[in-house]
């Protein structure tokens, strides 16, 4: 039986990485996958991990530039 392989493609949006990282612990908390598939599994929960950071390192850094209260965009001064 081959290897299962884990996705490494960026899912589109926050959302849909949020909704498959979601399944992919359920099915890893079930206890019913073989070792292989559990693997697959954790590998790709890591990079849907990594993806949701990044999203939201990025919306923060937006939100937290401030000036006299109103917000600007990153790239002025």
């Amino acid at each position: 039986m081959p290897k299962p392989k884990p996705k490494t493609t960026a899912p589109a949006t926050y959302e849909i990485a949020l909704e498959e990282l979601e399944q992919l612990i359920r099915s890893v908390e079930s206890g019913q996958l073989p070792l292989e598939e559990m693997q697959a599994a954790y590998q790709r929960s890591e990079v849907l991990l990594a993806f949701c950071r990044d999203r939201l390192d990025a919306v923060q850094d937006q939100v937290g530039v401030l000036d006299d209260g109103a917000l600007k965009p990153l790239n002025q001064s």
